[in-house]
């Protein structure tokens, strides 16, 4: 994923060093001119601005020491009695500093300390806070990165055991079709398995991708669809639809076999008059996808018992990807079992 600009390491050591000037130089801008302070010498007023910059260094130091060591240090592993004794004496070096500072070198300068010390401990305070703030709003981003990636981390490992679940019953399907036509001796095992072959390539070098052309899918079902026929002859009626004339679209691999497998299953076997319909178009960047196929409750039953992951497992799939980009509708109405599926398409 592409890291956004004001991510990157240069973009947040500017807006620190940003921040940081303009915050420092509002007392140079705001306080009366030197010139006025005619009562103070011209090496203490050079000693006042020395100081002040030293000062405001320190502070910024104790700025980013208190974020990434005190706070980790001390809050995060709940020593709070020694946190609040490591802050006093940060308070209690700032005061030694300008009190060491006005003794030194403003000798004939009054002292009063009463100011000094509000000064110190009103400006510690804000740094205190400000550092707490910024290190609390820094765990926080921190933590919900972690939990976003934990999450997509999941999502992926769930989509590829769904996905990997998806060829096992798959292949199991199509071998058991395979062992029909040798016992029949048929002519079509030789081409059904030149179909099988390119199904399996689809299955090994496409499959893994997290998109593909539905051109592709499209392929792969009719494939499916042709060896199935084959195995059922004039046993099944199957009318199928596949429309892609819009091949610019993606789709996760591996989809809507699900569908398909599931009416082959469920439409065949002890069922009069056998038939599945299958149908697939685009439109408006949206896909439409129909299969229906004549259901036996009894039979229907006795197969369920061994249905594999089938449609539980494209409806978690749907969920993950698309959320409430799809709908999907399963009916079952005078011997007609029918499964809807509309899917926004990109």
């Amino acid at each position: 994923m592409k890291e956004e600009w004001y991510n990157r390491k240069w973009a947040i050591v500017a807006s620190h060093v940003f921040a940081w000037a303009i915050l420092y130089s509002l007392p140079f801008l705001l306080r009366p001119s030197y010139e006025k302070h005619t009562s103070e010498p011209m090496d203490e007023k050079m000693a006042w601005f020395y100081f002040i910059i030293f000062y405001y260094i320190a502070l910024i130091c104790f700025f980013y020491i208190n974020a990434q060591y005190f706070i980790p240090r001390f809050i995060h592993k709940k020593k709070i009695a020694e946190y609040a004794i490591t802050i006093l004496g940060v308070f209690l070096f700032f005061y030694g500093l300008r009190y060491s500072f006005e003794k030194l070198f403003l000798k004939d300068h009054l002292i009063d300390i009463k100011p000094a010390i509000l000064f110190t401990f009103f400006t510690l305070l804000f740094i205190l806070s400000a550092s707490t703030a910024y290190q609390m709003i820094r765990d926080r981003i921190k933590m919900e990165r972690n939990a976003s990636a934990r999450e997509n981390e999941n999502l992926k490992t769930e989509l590829s055991l769904l996905r990997s679940q998806v060829s096992p019953h798959f292949m199991f399907n199509v071998l058991n079709n395979m062992v029909s036509l040798a016992r029949k001796k048929s002519d079509v095992l030789e081409p059904s398995l030149i179909k099988l072959s390119s199904l399996m390539r689809y299955m090994l070098y496409e499959a893994d991708e997290e998109t593909v052309p539905l051109l592709k899918e499209t392929e792969y079902l009719q494939s499916y669809i042709d060896l199935q026929q084959q195995r059922f002859g004039k046993n099944v009626v199957i009318n199928v639809s596949l429309d892609t004339m819009e091949n610019h679209y993606e789709i996760e691999p591996m989809l809507l076999i699900p569908f398909v497998e599931n009416a082959f299953k469920h439409g065949t076997g002890l069922i009069p008059n056998a038939q599945i319909d299958i149908s697939l178009r685009t439109n408006d960047d949206k896909l439409f996808f129909c299969v229906r196929n004549k259901y036996n409750e009894i039979s229907g039953e006795i197969k369920d018992k061994t249905s594999g992951i089938g449609l539980a497992n494209v409806k978690r799939r749907l969920n993950l990807l698309y959320k409430d980009d799809y709908v999907l509708r399963i009916d079952k109405k005078d011997d007609w079992f029918a499964v809807t599926l509309q899917l926004s398409l990109h």
